[in-house]
């Protein structure tokens, strides 16, 4: 069965060439992971592929799928995403986020 709910995050961090910065997101996103309501994850950083159509600025991304968008909202306001966001946002400069459904 396809996921009901998408999220995919693009963080940019405040130091882009920085690797430290970007492991401890890296870590703090694999905590996140943790969440029960999530059905599936992936963490990754950008292919080195070269498109007009490719915005490769980002330093990570945090892809998620969800069974439902009720379980997406209970993943907003569960303690390990709060305790994510509180640990690491000091981190990035700017997070950018597209949610979508099935058509």
């Amino acid at each position: 069965m396809a996921a009901a709910f998408v999220h995919h995050v693009f963080f940019w961090l405040k130091e882009p060439g920085n690797t430290v910065h970007r492991q401890l997101l890296v870590e703090g996103l694999q905590k996140l992971s943790r969440v029960t309501t999530i059905q599936s994850f992936h963490i990754g950083v950008p292919a080195g592929t070269s498109r007009p159509v490719i915005d490769s600025t980002y330093a990570v991304s945090w892809l998620l799928t969800f069974n439902s968008a009720a379980d997406q909202d209970s993943y907003q306001t569960d303690p390990i995403h709060l305790d994510f966001i509180k640990e690491c946002s000091g981190l990035w400069d700017k997070v950018v986020v597209y949610d979508t459904i099935p058509v």
